[in-house]
């Protein structure tokens, strides 16, 4: 069994010239996935590292189990999402749904918990249902991200790095309950000595934690140097202007729900986040979804987020391949 490359719908081309995200579409419609993986494996990894993401089209995944036999197939078991910064419901096992924000929002574009001591490197979405309208899960490659970025803004992030502050406040965002799926406290505790995460109890059930992180990486595996970060979705200037404003009339910049900075503390000048907005909007690409399509996302290669939408939209996802960067093989 073979499979066609083509481009995706509306295709764009990274400043690299390459295809984000390369498609392989069954040459015959409803061809299992499972069989074709079976064979093509090498060539999806390898057209995974070159163009950042993969997207597999015409095929018949066979539902929720079947997509977690792609899964499996591509990088082995699933993992379990871990200190969550979105909602999220699970599916089945380690399939969870897309995140679940109001349709009318936009999700800007990130690269998965990248604001962790560990990440996935391979992310999966499988389009069980499309939208009518937009929706799309636009793709940026993060190597082009970085090379549009103004060097000096760049080498001053390589110098002192990024951190996020989250605020679990109750009533605001993912409860500290459900974002380290747990209502011990001693075991928040440690989890974020382990993680390198400062924990700090506030008032009655409230916690604070910052993450000092670096804003550039080399990915493990093609030795590209990447920017892969979260300081940008993070910064309350990137969300919307009205919120953005309510925000900071209720809260000081430090008790926001979450809120990015150097990593030295001092503030991010707001000019500088829209630079970084700007230079992601510029290296943006998208598709529209289709019945039965399978996205596979090297992490590490190419950000991703989500257009605003309307109707019906059922997006599973899952993530695997646990990475700290480190170089291998």
């Amino acid at each position: 069994m073979t499979a066609t490359t083509s481009a995706a719908t509306g295709p764009t081309r990274t400043g690299e010239g390459t295809t984000l995200p390369s498609v392989l579409t069954a040459d015959e419609p409803g061809i299992p996935v499972t069989d074709y993986l079976s064979h093509a494996r090498p060539v999806v990894r390898q057209r995974l590292r070159e163009h950042g993401a993969v997207l597999l089209r015409g095929f018949d995944v066979g539902g929720v189990d079947g997509f977690d036999g792609v899964v499996r197939a591509v990088s082995g078991a699933p993992l379990t999402y871990a200190e969550r910064s979105s909602p999220r419901s699970t599916i089945k096992g380690q399939i969870y749904t897309s995140t679940d924000y109001p349709p009318a929002e936009e999700i800007f574009l990130h690269n998965e918990n990248s604001y962790q001591s560990a990440w996935p490197l391979t992310l999966f979405f499988h389009c069980m249902l499309p939208s009518q309208t937009l929706g799309a899960t636009p793709l940026a490659d993060v190597r082009e991200v970085c090379r549009l970025i103004d060097p000096a803004v760049v080498a001053d992030f390589e110098r002192r790095g990024w951190m996020v502050v989250r605020n679990f406040t109750p009533g605001f965002g993912v409860p500290w309950q459900e974002a380290f799926n747990t209502t011990d406290r001693a075991e928040v505790t440690a989890y974020c000595e382990r993680a390198g995460v400062e924990a700090e109890w506030v008032g009655r059930d409230g916690l604070r934690t910052r993450a000092r992180r670096a804003a550039v990486h080399v990915h493990p595996v093609t030795g590209e140097r990447v920017w892969f970060n979260h300081l940008t979705f993070w910064h309350v200037t990137t969300l919307a202007a009205e919120v953005c404003e309510g925000l900071r009339e209720v809260f000081d910049d430090i008790d926001l729900p979450t809120n990015t900075y150097y990593g030295d503390g001092e503030a991010i000048p707001d000019d500088v986040v829209a630079h970084l907005r700007d230079c992601y909007r510029t290296a943006r690409t998208r598709f529209d979804w289709q019945f039965d399509d399978v996205l596979v996302v090297d992490n590490m290669l190419a950000a991703h987020g989500r257009e605003p939408f309307t109707g019906p939209r059922r997006i599973a996802v899952a993530m695997a391949e646990p990475s700290t960067g480190e170089q291998t093989p």
